[in-house]
């Protein structure tokens, strides 16, 4: 028996999210049912991160048990040829059989990507958030300055979680414009239930003059989630790369 590691890839345009769901078409279980298919029965199959509907990712990562003799790194070509063009096994390897990819300390970068610009482009409205209205940059990193660090982020937290510790660690958040397309990359040791899109959303606000990059500091002191910005839309994020220590 060896424990298999997948690094994955997808477009979660037409995903009702990771987490395998009843009735409903997702990446977890288009995975696992590819995996089930090349080993001929059931495998239990864990997945590190459960990214919501329409969200991407580069860098996903999930493990399974086999005792398969297709060596772990040809596990991927074999499952590509099953999966549909939008979800896609980068990589796949050997680990070690105490290797779990929720438990083991790690670091998680996500890119959230704006086009800020006049008009919408049809050619990337699957993974951007088009958002015509300036934004003020400076102004935006000022804001990102207050996030990076260990703090209680429960402003930034959506309804609906069962999480009880609410505190993480934000290692960088940075910001990047290029041309009409502005890239929030931020890494943490894990993050809150819609915690970056609520940044993303709250920065934004901070842009268009609606919040002082000051104000920060104090709604994450306060904890509430009301005083923090909207939650940007799904598309707009992507799970970048899982980094295990």
């Amino acid at each position: 028996m060896k424990r298999v590691k997948l690094t994955v890839a997808y477009d979660g345009t037409n995903y009702c999210g990771w987490q395998v769901q009843p009735g409903q078409r997702t990446v977890e279980g288009t995975l696992k049912s590819a995996l089930d298919k090349l080993m001929g029965k059931d495998v239990p199959m864990i997945g590190a991160s459960r990214t919501d509907a329409g969200v991407h990712a580069e860098g996903n990562v999930a493990v399974f048990d086999c005792d398969t003799t297709i060596p772990a790194d040809k596990i991927k070509y074999a499952l590509n040829n099953m999966l549909p063009e939008d979800v896609v096994v980068v990589e796949s390897k050997q680990v070690d059989d105490n290797f779990h990819p929720r438990h083991c300390d790690c670091r998680k970068t996500y890119q959230y990507r704006i086009l800020n610009t006049q008009m919408p482009d049809p050619n990337r409205r699957r993974n951007t958030y088009f958002y015509r209205w300036k934004l003020d940059m400076e102004a935006m990193r000022a804001a990102a300055d207050c996030i990076v660090g260990t703090h209680d982020f429960a402003c930034f937290m959506a309804a609906g979680s069962q999480v009880t510790d609410t505190v993480r660690t934000v290692y960088s958040l940075e910001l990047v414009k290029i041309d009409d397309v502005i890239t929030m990359t931020i890494q943490g040791n894990g993050f809150l239930y819609n915690m970056v899109r609520i940044i993303a959303g709250t920065l934004i606000q901070v842009g268009r003059g609606q919040l002082e990059p000051g104000q920060i500091a104090d709604i994450i002191k306060k904890g509430e989630r009301k005083n923090a910005g909207p939650t940007a839309p799904a598309k707009g994020l992507t799970l970048k790369v899982i980094e295990y220590e």
